[in-house]
C-alpha cells in the first residue's frame, strides 16, 4: 500500500525508455511497490512477451526500497563510487535469492538501470516536490454571494411566498361558521319496511305428575287400616307401633321395607351403607309404649329423668364421600435453537444451560395453562450476555400466546440467571420457547 513520504525520505524517479527515447517519465507521490507488465492495473504497462502479466519490479517494506530482477533481465546498479552489474551484485552475494528471482536491498543514494527485453527503465531517488497550492481568484473576480444571485427570479419569488401565506394566515384566523339546525320540515322522510313474522302458538304440553298415583295408594292404604280398627290389646298396641313407625324420621328411614324401622337404621335393607354407619350406635332410639313411659298415668313404675349419656350411642359414623381427584395440567416446552451473534458465546452450552431451567420456564406456562387448557403459542426473548455474565436488557420480542403473565414470569426468571460464559463484549441473543398442552 503506498503511503506518503515522510519529511526527509525521497521518493522514486522512473524513466521508461523505449528505443532509445523515453517515452514516460514519472515521480511517484506516493512511497510504495512498482508493477510492470501488460495488465492496465500495473504502474507501468509495457508491451514484454517472456514477462508475466504482472511483476513487481520495486517491493517497498518496512519503508525500504528492493530491486527484484530475474535471470532474464540484465542492468546495472550504482553504488558509491562503483557500478555493479547484476552477475556482480549475485557474486558479492548483495541480490538475496529468493525462490526464481533476487532482491537487492536500495538505499536513497542508489540508481541504476534495469533492462526487460527491448524495454528499459532508469531509476533514482529523488527529493518529492512540494504540493503546489491550490489556485484562487483574487477577491474583486471572485465577488459575494449576493453577486451571484438573479435577481428578478428572487423578487418574484419573495412575493409569491408572501402573497401565498398571508392568504392561508387570514383564512386560518377567521372562524368557523356556526351550523344550523334542521327543522323537523326541513328533515328528510325515511321509511323502513319491517316484516314482523306471524306468532306461532306452541302446543302445551301436560306432564303427569307420578307423585299423585302414590299418594292415592297411601289415601287408599290408610283408609283400609282406619276401617279395621283392632280390638283386642295386642291389636291396639301394634297398630300404635305401626302408626308411629309410619311418621316423621322413622318412615322415611322405613320407606325401602324390610323388618321394620329399626331394621332400616340399623341394617342395610335400603343400600344406603354409608348412612348405615353414620347412624351405627344409634341404640336409644326405639318406639315407646306405654310400659315403657315413666311416670305416665299407666305406667308401673316410678322412672328417672333420662339424659343424653342414657341413649346409649357409641358415637357417630363415618361417612364416605369418595376420594377427592385433581386432574393435572401438563405442559410441554419445545426445543429451538437459539440465535446468538457473538463468536464468545457457545450455542450448544446455552442450550444445555437453558434446557436445565427448563422446568421452571414450563412452571411459569402450566400456571396459566389451568386458566386457559388451549394456551399454546411461541415467546421469543431477546437479550445479552454482559461481560460478567449476567443478562442484559431482557425484552420480550414475540409473543404469540397472548398470554402476557407467562412472558412476565419468563423474564423474570431469565433475568436472575447468571451464564457460564464471560464475553469479551455484550453478546446478543434471541431464544424461543414453543409452547402446548401435553395432551
Amino acid at each position: 500500500m503506498a503511503t506518503v513520504a515522510p519529511v526527509g525520505l525521497k521518493n522514486l524517479r522512473i524513466a521508461l525508455i523505449q528505443g532509445a527515447k523515453i517515452t514516460e517519465d514519472r515521480t511517484l507521490k506516493r512511497r510504495g511497490p512498482v508493477s510492470i507488465g501488460t495488465d492496465p492495473k500495473n504502474t507501468f504497462v509495457v508491451p514484454v512477451s517472456n514477462l508475466p502479466a504482472t511483476f513487481t519490479l520495486f517491493e517497498y517494506v518496512n519503508n525500504q526500497f528492493s530491486l527484484v530482477f530475474s535471470d532474464q533481465m540484465d542492468g546495472k546498479v550504482k553504488v558509491g563510487d562503483s557500478e555493479l552489474t547484476f552477475d556482480a551484485l549475485k557474486q558479492q552475494g548483495m541480490a538475496v535469492k529468493r525462490g526464481n528471482v533476487y532482491v537487492v536491498p536500495l538505499k536513497d543514494s542508489m540508481k541504476g538501470r534495469v533492462g526487460v527485453g527491448e524495454v528499459s527503465l532508469l531509476f533514482q531517488f529523488v527529493t518529492p516536490p512540494p504540493e503546489p497550492p491550490k489556485p484562487e481568484l483574487p477577491p474583486g473576480i471572485k465577488g459575494s454571494l449576493l453577486s451571484g444571485i438573479d435577481q428578478l427570479f428572487f423578487s418574484i419569488l419573495a412575493a409569491s411566498i408572501l402573497v401565498h401565506f398571508s392568504g392561508a394566515g387570514f383564512i386560518a384566523c377567521q372562524p368557523m361558521p356556526p351550523e344550523r339546525e334542521l327543522s323537523l320540515d326541513e328533515l328528510n322522510d325515511r321509511f323502513a319496511k319491517v316484516m314482523m313474522p306471524t306468532p306461532v302458538d306452541k302446543p302445551k304440553v301436560v306432564e303427569e305428575k307420578p307423585g299423585k298415583e302414590e299418594k292415592k295408594e297411601e289415601k287408599t292404604e290408610k283408609k283400609e287400616v282406619a276401617e279395621a280398627k283392632p280390638t283386642s290389646a295386642g291389636e291396639k298396641k301394634a297398630a300404635l307401633e305401626k302408626k308411629v313407625a309410619s311418621k316423621g324420621l322413622l318412615k322415611i328411614l322405613g320407606s325401602s321395607g324390610g323388618n321394620g324401622a329399626i331394621d332400616d337404621v340399623l341394617g342395610s335393607s335400603t343400600g344406603s351403607g354409608n348412612i348405615a354407619e353414620a347412624l351405627t350406635g344409634a341404640g336409644g332410639v326405639q318406639v315407646g309404649t306405654a310400659d315403657g313411659m315413666a311416670g305416665g298415668p299407666k305406667g308401673g313404675a316410678a322412672g328417672t329423668a333420662a339424659g343424653i349419656g342414657d341413649l346409649g350411642t357409641s358415637g357417630g359414623g363415618n361417612v364416605n364421600l369418595g376420594d377427592k381427584k385433581e386432574v393435572a395440567v401438563k405442559g410441554r416446552v419445545a426445543d429451538v435453537a437459539p440465535e446468538v451473534d457473538s463468536g464468545d458465546v457457545d450455542r450448544e452450552a446455552l442450550t444445555k444451560y437453558v434446557r436445565a431451567r427448563r422446568a421452571a420456564i414450563q412452571g411459569c406456562y402450566e400456571k396459566e395453562l389451568k386458566r386457559n387448557p388451549s394456551l399454546k403459542g411461541k415467546v421469543v426473548v431477546r437479550f445479552e450476555i454482559g461481560t460478567n455474565g449476567r443478562p442484559q436488557d431482557v425484552e420480550i420480542e414475540e409473543n404469540s400466546l397472548g398470554n402476557d403473565a407467562v412472558a412476565s414470569c419468563i423474564r423474570t426468571l431469565i433475568r436472575g440467571w447468571v451464564f457460564p460464559f464471560k464475553p469479551e463484549a455484550p453478546a446478543p441473543v434471541a431464544f424461543p420457547f414453543v409452547f402446548s398442552p401435553a395432551s
